[in-house]
């Protein structure tokens, strides 16, 4: 059939002419879009097989019309343009429904993922989402770079909808979500978190100083950060830390493999070399020689058991974050004289950020998480652990009057959750901003699992001097975190 159909042409007439060989490929292409329509159980859909039934048949849109041009500039220019949007369409639908890239940005899962570790997410494990933002720039989160501008149109927004996947998240699975708490940003400073700098500064201080907070902006939950831990906690399960280990319904959990916690290394007063820090696999950023100057630094670490010289004076002393393989390798070093465990009380304010929290980032809870179906009780004691779930999460209006509680204009003392809800964690647990700060990950923020690692650089490192870490590329991620 010619590229350009003369309008004259009646429909029968137009399928006549159409080749044998597009038919077949119109057929395949048609079962594929038929069985996708039948896993997204959306079949408002299948109207895109008109489109289809034009691109491939009756070519009633003149498609190719750039290919008869006799200019050489506009087909060469159309083939670009064409090529570009066939790979942009073929991207979106595999990072939407099959799997994404995923670069380890900060230190929180050291040392199961490293800084600089290229993930291969995989959005089969737990089943693709169908996208709150279904237009929107497949390689960019929320922000075209450059441009400096939203990469997503806000409408048509899409209500939450999970298709059907390999399994559901396990206990200790290592997980890729988005940011609960990256609802509502501060474009001039969204870390810490909106929330944690209304806690601190004011609200109205926040949503007013623009010249230090920016914009105030919200963002869709598919287009909010991109945040990678360890589920430690399960929908149903009641969560507490104590002393730095996790109990489950009062069961205490193994530590992970490669767990870290801070500890203040005090040494004989030799000073700390980079030979030293790379020997113990300890990154550039995380160490940090702290400040003996002062007698009050002296008084506090003295307080935290690190143990002074006879005449008052402290010998250097570092903080650092060390797995208990590394502790045992340090004290190898005749140099290293103390190794204790920093304060849990360091960690700051904790979830939920009420001024009555006394919980730390070593001792936590005990607190329920919510279950999808499951009944709580509510106090004026429990209310602001799941005040954010009720509300932001689950869209419901809450207010208490007169020591009364109401949920969408109607007194009551219970709620039935409409999700399941998860407990994340780092690995590098006294460095990682996780559920101990933000509280809860819903089950419409989890993107996918990691699989396994495609490329992994550091970046203390020069390209001739071991920056591409060759033992953990293509490795899987549970090979790697178990």
């Amino acid at each position: 059939m010619d590229q350009k159909a003369p309008s004259k042409y009646s429909l029968a007439e137009r399928l006549k002419k159409v080749k044998k060989t597009r038919w077949i490929r119109f057929s395949i292409v048609a079962l594929i879009y038929i069985g996708w329509t039948i896993w997204l159980n959306n079949y408002y859909v299948l109207f895109g097989l008109l489109l289809l039934i034009d691109i491939y048949l009756t070519q009633y849109i003149p498609w190719g019309w750039w290919k008869t041009s006799k200019n050489r500039t506009v087909r060469t220019v159309m083939e670009w343009v064409d090529a570009i949007v066939y790979a942009l369409v073929l991207v979106y639908f595999i990072f939407i429904f099959i799997f994404q890239n995923y670069q380890i940005p900060s230190s929180s899962l050291e040392k199961s993922m490293l800084v600089g570790d290229y993930l291969l997410v995989s959005k089969m494990s737990y089943g693709p989402r169908v996208p709150n933002t279904p237009l929107h720039f497949p390689l960019a989160q929320h922000t075209l770079p450059i441009l400096n501008t939203k990469s997503y149109i806000e409408w048509p927004q899409w209500a939450y909808h999970r298709l059907k996947g390999f399994g559901k998240v396990e206990r200790n699975d290592i997980v890729v979500f988005n940011f609960p708490a990256g609802d509502t940003v501060a474009t001039k400073q969204p870390n810490p978190d909106y929330y944690t700098l209304c806690f601190y500064d004011g609200r109205e201080a926040v949503n007013r100083n623009k010249a230090l907070y920016g914009d105030i902006i919200y963002r869709p939950v598919d287009r909010r950060e991109n945040y990678v831990k360890r589920c430690v906690g399960l929908p149903g399960d009641t969560f507490s830390i104590v002393k730095n280990d996790i109990y489950i319904d009062g069961v205490k959990q193994p530590r992970p493999k490669h767990m870290q916690l801070n500890y203040l290394v005090k040494t004989n007063g030799r000073y700390l070399e980079n030979r030293d820090f790379e020997k113990w696999g300890i990154s550039v950023d995380d160490r940090v020689p702290l400040d003996i100057s002062s007698v009050n630094a002296r008084m506090n670490l003295t307080s935290w058991g690190i143990t002074p010289n006879p005449d008052g004076s402290m010998n250097p002393v570092y903080e650092l974050p060390l797995t208990q393989a590394m502790i045992e390798e340090m004290k190898k070093d005749s140099s290293i004289e103390q190794i204790v465990e920093e304060p849990g009380f360091l960690g700051g304010q904790t979830y939920p950020l009420v001024a009555s929290n006394t919980w730390t980032r070593s001792d936590y809870g005990p607190v329920w998480i919510p279950k999808k179906g499951a009944t709580l009780k509510l106090t004026l004691e429990n209310l602001p652990i799941y005040e954010r779930p009720i509300v932001a999460y689950e869209h419901n209006t809450l207010q208490v009057k007169d020591g009364k509680i109401y949920i969408n204009g109607q007194e009551t003392d219970s709620y039935t959750f409409k999700m399941d809800y998860y407990m994340m964690l780092g690995d590098n647990r006294d460095k990682s901003a996780d559920s101990r700060y933000w509280g809860f990950v819903p089950e419409d923020h989890i993107v996918g699992k990691p699989m396994f690692v495609f490329l992994s650089l550091d970046k203390d490192k020069g390209l001739f001097s071991g920056k591409i870490r060759f033992n953990r590329m293509f490795r899987s991620v549970d090979s790697l975190v178990n």
